[in-house]
Parts: C-alpha cells; structure tokens; sequence
C-alpha cells in the first residue's frame, strides 16, 4: 500500500528547502552562503525568521523519511537492484551532474564571494572542475545519503532476521517522544571550533553522525505501521509543544547565527526539531494521506526540483542585488516566483533531453 502522506510529506519539505534559500541567501545573521542582508545590524531583517523555523528540522527530516523510503524500497527489491537505483538517483547528479550542469551555481557561488578572478589564471578545464566542485551546493544531501544508503546493506544484515526492528515496533509514545535525546547526542559530535584552513567546516554542512541517526531511526523504527499509528495519534498535542518550543527558539536565539555548532547543538534546538519532526509526521498521516494529479506530479518532480533551483536562485538573486534598486520586498517576491517557477520550467526541459536527464537528473527514463 502506498503511503500518500510520505510522499506528500517530502516534496512539501522540498518546497520549504526551495523557500529557504531565498531568505537565506540574502540573510545578515552570518550564515555563510549568499550575497549578504539588505541591513547590516542582525536584529533588524525580520524576514530571516523563516531561516530559525525551517533550518533545524527539515533536512533532518528528509533524511528520516528517507530512512523509512529505504525499508520499503528494500522489502521488495534485491540489494543489487537496490544500490543501482540509489546510485542513479543520488551518486550520477552529486558527481557527473556537477560537471555537467552544477558549475553554473558554482560561477555564481564564486561572484557571490567575490573570489571569481582569483580563478582567471587558472586553465580553463581546472576552473571548470573548481567551479563545478564549488557548485555542488544543496547536493551534499544526494551524496550524503548515498552513502548512508550504502551503509543500510551491511547494517540491515545485522538485523537479517528482523528482531531488533521487532523490536523497535513496540515503543511506547513517550519513548518515541524520549528519541529526541539521540538527535541531541548527534548534534554533539559537530566541530565547535572550526578551523578556517582544514575541512571542519565541510564536516559541519555534512554533519554525518547528526544525519545519519534520523535515517535510520525512519528505517528501524518509523518504517513500523505501528509507529506510525502512535505518532498519527499524537499528531495535534505534539504540534502545539513544537509552536511553543518554536516561539521560544526564535526569541532566545533571534540575531544569532542560527547554523553555529553552538546553537544547532543547544537543548532548545534539538528539542524543536525532534518535537517538529513528529508532529509534520503526525500531521500529515491525519491529513494528508491521500493523492491526487497535483500530488503525484509534485512527488515525481520534487527531486528534480531541488537538483535544479539553486542555480536559478543564485543568478537571479545575485542579479537582482547587485544590479538593480528594486525594494527588499519585491526582490524576494520576483525570485521567490522565479525560483518555483523557473525551477519547475527548467525541470521539464531538462526530463526531456535524456543526456541531461540522466546525469543532472538522475533519471533512467
């Protein structure tokens, strides 16, 4: 039986993860990315506020879902079958579609950073790889869960006989409420002092061991109906602690650089996203368990959607900031329309050249 709500859950989450790099890339909190705020002093571009609601728990729960998407993906295909489909979907786009396509993000990752004439002098195919690598932007994810995709077959044969996710069924609702302090514990195990001249700054966009507990907690745990019922049932209660811990993140931590170690790794932040988490998961197996024409062709782009719309969002972005007057508010209405639309037409183009579709894309067909 197909599950609609997990569809629906995930390319809604893509959406959220389109509409947050538009306030992001032109937040003043120090986030690094972008092209800068439109006011130097943090504490006055309200409009970041999204960044606080959205950044601590979606790319979480993508990869929780994905987790779940992995069971079932697993009950009814061979391993074999299995590492070739995740291959073509995650690992073609995160390194051949980079070469192919991805560089232009990286042309303007770089203009943004004012570093592109620092690259003049180098041969042309090394500034092709460089721009490339640098343009791999929102694609970490597609490499990131490739791994962990990969890593699933050795630790499922752990469980080959299925006792432990057995196991894992039979949780009581305050213990999946209690599995929060595991995303704690994995927040811990960022880099707190980043050093400029090594990758630990790579290391915390990647956070491996934050990341690949939700993915398997979605694949132990919440790949079980009877999960799923208890966190169907919680859905509203669950909802209105996540507001609250939601108003009471956004108040403590205003101003502050909301992906430092130190703020995605604090109590408060941890407790949102896990409280978040649920209650999207609860929502929308109450709500949204159903499809319809608009929901199957959001389900099968959404992927595509989010391979594609950083480019587009940091041309026209970068454009829009630095060669024109436009007002603040009718420069992210125009990207923000641009950014779904844009994205969306440039998808359909792309699904059609089979090259393109293949390499940037990650689709067979």
């Amino acid at each position: 039986m197909r599950r609609h709500w997990l569809d629906n859950l995930r390319w809604t989450t893509v959406l959220l993860v389109l509409f947050y790099h538009v306030i992001y890339f032109y937040n003043n909190k120090g986030v690094f990315g972008g092209i800068g705020g439109f006011v130097d002093d943090p504490m006055k571009q309200p409009q970041d506020i999204v960044m606080y609601i959205l950044y601590p728990w979606f790319m979480m729960l993508l990869f929780l879902l994905a987790g779940i998407s992995a069971k079932y993906s697993l009950d009814k295909r061979s391993k074999k079958e299995y590492i070739r489909s995740r291959s073509l979907k995650l690992l073609v786009p995160g390194t051949i579609g980079l070469l192919v396509f991805q560089w232009t993000t990286g042309y303007f990752n770089t203009r943004c950073a004012a570093e592109l004439d620092a690259l003049a002098s180098l041969p042309p195919i090394i500034k092709w790889i460089v721009l490339s690598v640098s343009g791999s932007g929102p694609l970490w994810f597609a490499q990131e869960l490739w791994v962990f995709s990969l890593l699933l077959i050795p630790i499922s044969k752990l469980d080959s006989k299925g006792k432990f996710r057995e196991f894992c069924s039979k949780a009581s609702t305050p213990t999946i409420i209690l599995l929060g302090i595991l995303i704690y514990l994995g927040s811990q195990f960022m880099n707190f002092n980043p050093r400029p001249d090594t990758l630990d700054g790579l290391y915390n966009l990647y956070k491996p061991i934050a990341y690949i507990i939700p993915f398997l907690m979605g694949y132990f745990i919440f790949s079980n109906e009877s999960i799923q019922q208890k966190v169907k049932e919680m859905g509203k209660p669950i909802s209105v602690c996540a507001i609250i811990a939601c108003i009471a993140l956004c108040i403590t931590g205003w101003g502050k650089n909301n992906t430092s170690p130190e703020y995605l790794a604090s109590w408060l932040n941890c407790l949102y996203a896990w409280l978040m988490i649920l209650a999207t998961m609860g929502i929308f197996m109450n709500y949204c368990d159903k499809t319809d024409r608009f929901c199957k062709y959001m389900n099968r782009t959404s992927y595509g959607l989010y391979v594609l719309h950083y480019s587009i969002l940091a041309s026209f972005g970068f454009m829009f900031k630095t060669y024109t007057s436009m007002a603040p508010w009718l420069i992210y209405t125009l990207l923000t329309l641009i950014v779904f639309i844009g994205t969306s037409l440039l998808y359909e183009v792309f699904h059609r050249i089979p090259f393109i579709r293949w390499t940037v894309l990650g689709e067979k067909r």
